[in-house]
């Protein structure tokens, strides 16, 4: 793939977005760069991003922003607030915010980007922190379509599944989706290694049979040899999956829906959180099973 000669924005390099700007830099993209905590971004400015003091800066040399930072606040704090992306972004830009946020906060984006003349993009992704680093990530995309195909391919440096969902606010009912599928699964998962412990059987003997099968997942796959390892490291917080979880149990909610298997796996997380694991993996799901947490 040529990179095209259009300038990068990069807000937030934590955990996702340090392997996805890095695969951005490696597809030859110039890279400007800006995090809350400069020291995440060193390894990014080593191998050749540009540094920006705050997300005005960002925004005023770039042709594209990406963002993807923690919390639906902080999401409208770097479009909308005094040192926003909105405020300092020349027109003709296109902003594309990754994070998993709030539907409704990505239409306002979307309206607000318009009226200066810029192009909005919700964006979020799955994937975790291996589909972060091997540029494999799912990439849920809503906005304007012609905004969309003017991009693709640099979402596809980032990404293999990137698809265009609908309008303003299609990206993040997608994540949704996504996550409430993971939810249910995350306790099955559990639930399926703690029982081939308390049978007495070689919990990896019994996932290299059923990982092949039906109840194949990805979690299955990539999570559960964690919790097996007693690897609790966060390819995606517990913190931040409990944010994503409130956000979809709030939007279905607004469109009359029950999901009380959303619900239950939110309140397991939100005792693990309470019990000190809200910086660990959503793999450490298995220590409320295993330890008595329940």
């Amino acid at each position: 793939m040529v990179a095209s000669s259009k300038r990068i924005g990069f807000i937030g390099t934590g955990v996702m977005g340090r392997s996805m700007a890095a695969n951005l830099l490696q597809a030859g993209f110039k890279l400007a760069v800006y995090n809350r905590t400069k020291e995440k971004a060193e390894e990014l400015v080593a191998q050749g991003a540009t540094w920006k003091e705050s997300p005005a800066d960002v925004a005023a040399s770039s042709d594209i922003v990406i963002t993807i930072v923690g919390y639906p606040r902080d999401v409208a704090d770097v479009y909308l607030g005094e040192q926003g992306i909105v405020r300092h972004a020349h027109r003709g830009t296109t902003v594309i915010d990754m994070t998993t946020s709030k539907p409704s906060l990505a239409k306002r984006i979307a309206e607000e980007a318009g009226r200066h003349g810029m192009y909005a993009l919700d964006a979020p992704v799955s994937g975790g922190d291996i589909g972060a680093r091997e540029g494999t990530l799912s990439i849920m995309v809503g906005g304007e379509r012609a905004a969309f195909d003017a991009v693709k391919h640099v979402l596809e440096v980032m990404g293999t599944g990137v698809v265009y969902q609908g309008p303003a606010g299609a990206g993040q009912h997608t994540k949704m989706c996504n996550q409430i599928a993971i939810a249910a699964n995350m306790m099955g998962v559990c639930e399926a290694v703690a029982y081939a412990e308390r049978a007495g059987l070689d919990p990896a003997t019994v996932l290299s049979s059923i990982a092949s099968g039906a109840a194949g997942s990805w979690s299955l796959s990539n999570l559960a040899p964690r919790m097996l390892a007693g690897d609790f490291a966060p390819g995606f917080f517990i913190k931040h999956f409990i944010k994503d979880m409130q956000i979809a149990l709030e939007s279905a909610e607004e469109i009359g829906l029950k999901t009380p298997a959303l619900a239950l796996a939110k309140s397991l997380y939100d005792q693990l959180a309470t019990a000190g694991e809200e910086d660990s993996g959503t793999q450490a799901l298995i220590k409320w099973y295993l330890h008595s947490l329940g």
